[in-house]
């Protein structure tokens, strides 16, 4: 059975990540309060995040500038800035 969670990012039950994949405090806080729907949107704007802005994860900052973006946008409903981009229009 599949472990749920009320996930603070959609604010409703959904099903939690299967385990901690951040580590340290912020890990398990994403643990305890994300779900995978949220992880997985989550990813998609790093991934953007890292590309548009070229960061590289062997660099402390850049790894600082994506925890707090990270954090921001699952606890905080901060949206990623990526400029330039605009999203699709919702049909």
């Amino acid at each position: 059975m599949a472990r749920t969670v009320f996930c603070q990012y959609l604010n409703k039950e959904a099903e939690g990540l299967d385990f901690q994949l951040y580590p340290g405090d912020i890990g398990k806080r994403i643990f305890d309060n994300i779900s995978k729907e949220a992880w997985a949107l989550w990813q998609k704007k790093q991934v953007m995040l890292i590309n548009e802005k070229k960061l590289n994860m062997m660099n402390p900052e850049d790894r600082k500038l994506l925890e707090g973006a990270m954090i921001g946008f699952l606890f905080e409903g901060q949206d990623v800035e990526i400029e330039g981009y605009t999203p699709p229009e919702k049909k």
